[in-house]
C-alpha cells in the first residue's frame, strides 16, 4: 500500500488517557520533536487535581493539547484535529474538543464492557455508531505494546505501562516527527534502568511501525518549519523561563538568589527548577509553612541577597502580615503568585486570573506594591527581569502574577544574550562619615539597602512606623501620613520608568479596544486576526504593568468608544480601570478553569462590533 503526505499549515493533537496513562509525558515529548522540527507550537496541559483519580473515570482523565504550525500561531487551539484516547472515559471526556470530521484514535484495548460502563456510556461508542461524524480509528495499543515488549524481562504490567510510548510513536509516525529525540531522551531517562529502558524503545518504536505499515492509515502529514528570526531556539514552559529570568537577574545585579517557599499547586515547578542551579550560587528553601517561606526571604533581603519567595492564591493569603513588613521596611523582594482556580484549595492545577485585586489590596493598611505580570511562557523571563529591577531599584517588594496556564505550557524561545540583558546596580550604602539616615531617600523616592554589619551604617528595621530620615520608630500623627504618601508615591513614580502602553490598531480607525494582561495575550492577538481577515476594524493593548499603569493608559483607553476587558475572573481589571479612569469598560470574563479560547472572544467581538 503506498501512502500519501499530505501538507498542512497546523494542526491540534490532544492526547487523553487515565491519570497514570502518562498523557503529560507524551505530550511533552511530542512537543519536544515537534520544536525541533522548527514548527511554532503552544501547547495546554490539563490536569486534574487528583494525584490518582480513580481509574477509568471521567474525572480522573489528564489531557495535553499541542497546537503546532507552519506559520505564526499564539494559542493551542480552539478544537482538535486529533484526538488520542487511551481509554472510554478519555474519549468521554474530550469528544467535544475535536473537530467535526476530525481524527479520533482510541486503544482499543481499553474499550471493554466495565471500562464502558465506568465512563457513563449505555453501550460502546466505537461501535454503536455515534462516532459516524468522525474518523474513527481502533488500535489495539496494550497488546501490540505486551507483544512488543516480550523478551526485555519486565511483567505484563510494567509492559502495559508503555502503551503511551506506542501512542507516542504512532502520532509520531503521522506528522513525521523525528524519532531520534524521543530516544535520546528515553536513554537519559531509562538509561540506567535497561528493562524499563528496553520496554519504552520498543513500544515507541512498535507505535511508529504501526503506523508506517497498517493499512489503516492511508496518509500522513507533514507541517513545514515556521519562519523565524535567526537565533538559538529552544522550548521553554513558563515555570522554566521564570525560574531562568530569577537567576539571570541574579547574575546581572551579582546578587545571591535566594528564594524560599512551601510546596503547593502550580508554583512548586519553581522550587524544582531553582534548585537544580546551584551551580548559578542560587539558595533554595523549602520552608514548614507560607509564612515562614515569606518571612525567611524577607530576612534574606535584609541580609542583601535578591530574594524571592513563589506560592498561589492559598499562600498569598498566609503571607499577607509579612508583605506588609516587606513594604513598611522598604526592602526588594520578589514575590510570585501562580494563581489557580478559588477560592480555597478550588481548582488547584486549572488556571484563572483571580487574585489580582488580592495582589492590589490584600494586605491591611495602606501598603502599595508594584505588580507585574508575563503574558506568555517564554515572557515570564522577561517579567521575572523586570520585577527584580524595580524591587532592587525602588527598594520595595513586587509582586509577580503569572498563572497555571503560564507556568505548564510551552513555546519555543529565541535564547537571548546575557550581554543584552538589562544590568540591575544593588547601590548599597556605603559609608560617607556622616551619621547614617536609613530612610533618607533619593530622586526616585528609594532609601539606601545598606547590608547587616557594615561599620557606621547601623540602623534598626521592623514593623512599627518608622520617623522620615532617621528610621527611628515614630507615632507621630504627621509623620506617619507623611510616610504613607512618601511609599505611595514611591510606586506612583514607577510609572515614569516604564515603556508606555503599546497600541495594536493596524487601520487606525477602530472604534473598539480589546484590553488584556495575562495570559490572555494570545488569544486576543488571535480573535483580532480573525475578526480583521473578515473586515472588522478592533485595536489591542496589553498590560505587563498593573501597578502601576503605564503613564498613557489613561489617554489609550479614553482614546477609544468601547473598551473590553477579557479575563479570567469576574472582571477585576475592568474594575480597575473604571475607577481610575472613569470610562465604561466592558467584561468579558470566563472561570472554568481553562483559558478563554479564541473563538469565544472573536464571538463576543463581533457581537460588541454589532452593538
Amino acid at each position: 500500500m503506498i501512502k500519501t503526505v499530505e501538507e498542512k499549515e497546523r494542526v491540534v493533537v490532544r492526547f487523553a488517557g487515565d491519570s497514570g496513562d502518562g498523557m503529560q509525558l507524551t505530550g511533552d515529548r511530542f512537543t519536544s520533536a515537534t520544536a525541533v522540527l522548527g514548527n511554532d507550537l503552544a501547547t495546554l496541559p490539563d490536569f486534574p487535581a487528583e494525584i490518582r483519580a480513580p481509574a477509568g473515570t471521567v474525572h480522573g482523565v489528564s489531557a495535553f493539547q499541542i497546537q503546532f504550525a507552519s506559520s505564526d500561531i499564539t494559542t493551542p487551539g480552539d478544537h482538535a484535529d486529533v484526538l488520542v484516547a487511551m481509554n472510554p472515559a478519555a474519549l468521554k471526556a474530550d469528544l467535544s474538543k475535536v473537530d467535526a470530521g476530525g481524527i479520533v484514535i482510541v486503544n482499543e484495548d481499553a474499550f471493554t464492557q466495565r471500562n464502558v460502563e465506568k465512563a457513563g456510556y449505555a453501550a460502546d461508542p466505537t461501535t454503536d455508531g455515534s462516532l459516524e461524524g468522525y474518523q474513527l480509528y481502533k488500535v489495539p495499543m496494550t497488546s501490540i505494546t505486551v507483544r512488543a515488549t516480550e523478551g526485555v524481562g519486565i511483567g505484563k504490567k510494567e509492559a502495559e505501562r508503555a502503551k503511551n510510548m506506542f501512542a507516542l510513536g504512532l502520532v509520531s509516525w503521522m506528522f513525521g516527527r523525528p524519532t531520534e529525540t524521543t530516544l535520546d531522551w528515553l536513554e537519559r531517562k531509562f538509561g540506567g534502568k535497561q528493562e524499563i529502558y528496553d520496554a519504552n524503545v520498543a513500544a515507541f518504536k512498535a507505535g511508529y511501525n504501526f503506523g508506517e505499515t497498517t493499512e489503516l492509515f492511508a496518509h500522513s502529514y507533514k507541517i513545514a518549519a515556521a519562519p523565524v528570526d535567526p537565533g538559538t531556539y529552544r522550548n521553554v514552559a513558563g515555570s522554566t523561563a521564570l525560574s531562568w529570568g530569577l537567576i539571570a537577574a541574579s547574575q546581572r545585579s551579582g546578587l545571591t538568589l535566594f528564594y524560599a517557599s512551601y510546596p503547593i499547586t502550580p508554583a512548586s515547578e519553581l522550587l524544582h527548577e531553582l534548585s537544580r542551579h546551584k551551580n548559578f550560587g542560587v539558595i533554595t528553601l523549602q520552608a514548614e509553612d507560607e509564612i515562614a517561606a515569606a518571612n525567611v526571604a524577607l530576612g534574606a533581603a535584609f541580609a542583601g541577597d535578591l530574594a524571592v519567595t513563589g506560592t498561589s492564591g492559598p499562600g498569598m493569603d498566609l503571607k499577607a502580615e509579612t508583605l506588609g513588613l516587606a513594604v513598611i521596611m522598604e526592602l526588594p523582594m520578589v514575590i510570585v503568585d501562580v494563581q489557580r482556580g478559588g477560592p480555597s484549595t478550588g481548582l488547584p492545577t486549572k488556571t484563572e486570573q483571580g487574585d489580582l485585586l488580592l495582589a492590589m489590596f490584600g494586605r491591611h493598611g495602606e501598603s502599595p506594591m508594584p505588580i507585574v505580570a508575563p503574558s506568555s511562557p517564554s515572557d515570564c523571563f522577561a517579567v521575572a527581569l523586570e520585577a527584580a529591577r524595580i524591587a532592587v531599584r525602588y527598594r520595595t517588594p513586587v509582586i509577580v502574577l503569572s498563572d497555571t496556564f503560564l507556568s505548564n505550557s510551552s513555546e519555543p524561545w529565541r535564547v537571548p544574550d546575557v550581554a543584552d540583558l538589562p544590568e540591575i546596580d544593588p547601590n548599597f550604602a556605603v559609608p560617607d562619615g556622616e551619621g547614617f539616615l536609613p530612610y533618607a531617600r533619593d530622586e526616585k523616592l528609594a532609601r539606601p539597602w545598606a547590608v547587616p554589619g557594615t561599620p557606621g551604617l547601623v540602623h534598626r528595621v521592623g514593623g512599627l512606623e518608622r520617623e522620615d530620615g532617621t528610621g527611628n520608630i515614630s507615632y507621630d500623627p504627621e509623620n506617619h501620613e507623611r510616610m504613607t504618601h512618601l511609599r505611595q508615591a514611591k510606586v506612583d513614580g514607577i510609572a515614569d520608568d516604564i515603556p508606555p502602553l503599546e497600541v495594536d490598531d493596524p487601520s487606525g480607525e477602530a472604534d473598539l479596544l480589546v484590553l488584556g494582561w495575562g495570559s490572555s495575550l494570545g488569544t486576543i492577538r488571535a480573535a483580532a486576526t480573525r475578526v480583521r481577515d473578515a473586515g472588522g476594524k478592533v485595536a489591542t493593548a496589553h498590560l505587563r504593568h498593573l501597578n502601576p499603569f503605564p503613564a498613557n493608559t489613561g489617554d489609550v483607553v479614553k482614546a477609544y468608544r468601547t473598551v473590553l476587558i477579557p479575563e479570567m475572573n469576574m472582571g477585576q481589571l475592568a474594575m480597575l480601570i473604571r475607577a481610575r479612569f472613569l470610562i465604561d469598560a466592558r467584561s468579558f470574563t470566563k472561570v472554568q478553569g481553562l483559558p478563554i479560547f479564541a473563538e469565544d472572544l472573536e464571538e463576543e467581538i463581533r457581537r460588541v462590533l454589532n452593538d
